[in-house]
């Protein structure tokens, strides 16, 4: 896709308002599910709203495509305009952080500075937020960034490679992980099944909302879900482990070509009890594995209860970019002094 650049050619950005050719881009690009088409469709469906740009490599449709950019606006009060935020964006070529990649693809920081500066000059904007999918060091950003001292989606998070056989995979877990992999898979009252309908998904909702009671974290009104599972499509699968016809544990994914991302998950006393979880996702993980996708990320780690659970599943952790800022006027407020800042990072933060 990168190949037929030019050395020294300037980058374009253009809006992109053609689905299939979006969700292409991206899958081909190894871009976030957070990325693709249905993700903004939700958001525009909740207070948001979204804008896909392609970046060219030259001027004209046929220049090639070197990155793209799903930006969602939240509108903020008065002059402050709008805060835009690229969820796991820009995607960029995969060739473009390698040092050995032909002189012709830009680098990464490059990208994400003609994002920002498209966004800039077209209206204005306290900020544009990007949090890359890729390593720290991966991701090197020009002085105009600012590391954003609200982050949405944590740097820190665990990462499985699944181009591993599944015997490596069981062999970087912790000793206790395997056991009780083994000991839930065994359990005969325990089924695992995909989610298919509405009302199946209301159902792991009650469990989300036993859940959320009891590790005491807010959650989206139903609707929200709804639409995820409806707008997202087969990008958005959830499984559930039922016992006796009853979820007792559910894990609501996002997917694109290259990247497996958990979304949300529970369970209830039930599942606690038959540790429902540890079956339910190693089943999810091998899934993905047959499937082609390259990376399970488990959606971050922030040292709580729910973290010593995931860091059991691999030896090591994952460090991402991280997030930053391109300010735009009215920054210091935003970041500063302005309540409705944490009130929307803390909605984000939910996903």
């Amino acid at each position: 896709m990168t190949s037929s650049a030019q050395p020294g050619a300037t980058l374009t950005v253009t809006p992109c308002t053609d689905r299939a050719l979006w969700d292409t881009t991206v899958r081909e690009l190894g871009g976030h599910p957070l990325q693709l088409w249905g993700w903004g469709e939700l958001k525009s469906a909740h207070r948001w709203s979204a804008e896909r740009v392609l970046v060219r490599a030259g001027s004209g449709a046929g220049a090639p495509v070197v990155g793209a950019c799903q930006l969602l606006t939240r509108a903020l009060p008065g002059p402050l305009g709008g805060f835009v935020y690229a969820p796991r964006g820009p995607v960029v070529a995969r060739d473009a952080g390698n040092s050995d990649a032909p002189a012709a693809v830009p680098a990464p920081g490059e990208v994400a500075d003609a994002v920002a500066a498209y966004v800039h000059g077209s209206r204005r904007a306290v900020a544009v937020s990007i949090e890359p999918d890729e390593d720290a060091g991966q991701f090197a950003l020009g002085p105009k960034w600012r590391e954003a001292k609200t982050p949405v989606l944590p740097a820190r998070t665990l990462i499985l490679d699944l181009r591993k056989s599944e015997d490596e995979l069981i062999g970087d877990m912790s000793k206790k992980h395997r056991q009780y992999i083994r000991k839930s898979g065994r359990e005969e009252t325990l089924e695992i099944r995909p989610v298919e309908t509405i009302a199946q998904l209301d159902a792991c909702l009650e469990v989300y909302r036993e859940t959320s009671e009891r590790a005491d974290f807010g959650l989206h009104e139903d609707s929200y879900y709804h639409d995820a599972f409806t707008m997202l499509g087969d990008d958005a699968p959830v499984w559930a482990a039922y016992v006796a016809g009853e979820p007792v544990a559910f894990l609501y994914m996002a997917k694109s070509d290259r990247t497996a991302f958990e979304l949300y998950g529970g369970m209830n006393d039930t599942g606690q009890r038959l540790r429902a979880n540890y079956a339910l996702k190693w089943h999810v993980i091998r899934h993905m594995k047959s499937i082609g996708i390259e990376r399970y990320d488990f959606g971050g780690l922030i040292n709580d209860g729910v973290t010593t659970f995931k860091t059991g599943f691999a030896s090591h952790e994952n460090l991402l970019a991280g997030s930053w800022d391109r300010p735009g006027p009215g920054y210091t407020i935003w970041t500063e002094g302005l309540p409705l800042a944490k009130k929307i990072v803390r909605s984000l933060r939910r996903r």
